[in-house]
């Protein structure tokens, strides 16, 4: 397993981290198989979208912002309702395979840690299993 330290400087953003994905799947050696990428925070996740443009990113972010605003009278009153509640939104895990010792993914994906409670250290876990 590989953990990846990460540092955000937004409240609410996306990191592109496909690069530090990719080189994990290549040090396992692994040549077929899946690799799972798993986020353990409660306000934090991982998702696969765009990387190619940037705005999408910066899309996301901000939709769920206005469709999950912070300060919106929730129950949990230690300030961070919201990013609890878009976590389970994205997810705080996912799984990609992997072929000829590379992940698969289409033309424009990228693979996207998400911060909804930052600015924060975090880290994201990587499993690659052979298979």
């Amino acid at each position: 397993m590989k953990e990846i330290s990460l540092r955000t400087d937004r409240r609410c953003q996306l990191l592109d981290i496909t690069r530090q994905v990719e080189e994990a799947v290549v040090s396992s050696g692994v040549s077929d198989g899946i690799c799972v990428i798993y986020v353990p925070h409660t306000t934090a996740g991982i998702t696969v979208n765009e990387a190619a443009d940037p705005s999408v990113a910066s899309d996301i972010s901000g939709t769920l912002s206005r469709l999950v605003p912070a300060g919106a009278g929730y129950s949990h009153t230690e300030g961070n309702a919201d990013s609890h509640i878009k976590s389970v939104l994205v997810s705080p895990s996912i799984t990609l395979i992997i072929k000829g010792g590379r992940l698969v993914l289409g033309t424009w994906q990228g693979v996207f840690f998400c911060e909804f409670d930052g600015p924060r250290a975090r880290k994201v876990l990587i499993k690659v299993v052979a298979g």
